[in-house]
């Protein structure tokens, strides 16, 4: 959820609702502040109100880095549009060249972009797994193509392809 506060634009990271036993029910949050990437912790009073965004999502293909910003393709009009460092920054280690993820725009402003829940990644530096060596739960460091590194089952080697949770940055499971 976006929500409109000080005349900016605040993605909601985290919340908890809270319910005291004589005081009335507050939520605390965690913001994002989607044009200077700021984090703010708040909390929001029972019967408090909020102005939520009302944002625009639309289908793009990030194409290349010039220097300047990341250059995104619209899927359906093909225009090419430069998006901030500011809004790639905390997706940059899940997305490759000729990926399609959907940005949120207010008018046309880029402000946020939304990854998928998984993305599969391919395995371009690890330590080779030794056979026989099955100690459950034991891990080793992966570097990915994106650059990101992960802590992945022993098992997984150079070249292999892994599905990532985008949330969270874990070692979901090994794709065939």
């Amino acid at each position: 959820m976006v929500i409109i506060r000080n005349n900016d634009y605040w993605k909601v990271i985290e919340f908890q609702h809270v319910k005291m036993a004589r005081g009335g029910a507050f939520v605390r949050t965690k913001l994002k502040n989607l044009r200077t990437g700021q984090v703010v912790e708040n909390t929001f009073r029972s019967g408090e109100k909020i102005d939520v965004a009302r944002l625009e999502s639309r289908s793009m293909q990030y194409l290349y880095y010039d220097g300047s910003g990341y250059i995104f393709m619209d899927t359906e009009t093909y225009e090419q549009i430069p998006i901030s460092k500011e809004v790639f920054e905390g997706v940059s280690s899940y997305i490759k060249e000729n990926d399609v993820v959907e940005v949120l725009f207010h008018g046309s402003e880029p402000l946020d972009i939304n990854l998928p829940t998984c993305v599969v990644l391919e395995v371009v530096e690890t330590e080779p797994g030794v056979k026989g060596d099955t100690v459950s739960g034991a891990t080793k460091p992966a570097k990915l193509e994106t650059g990101l590194v992960v802590q992945v089952p022993l098992f997984v080697n150079e070249g292999d392809k892994v599905k990532i949770d985008t949330r969270t940055g874990e070692y979901i499971e090994r794709v065939k």
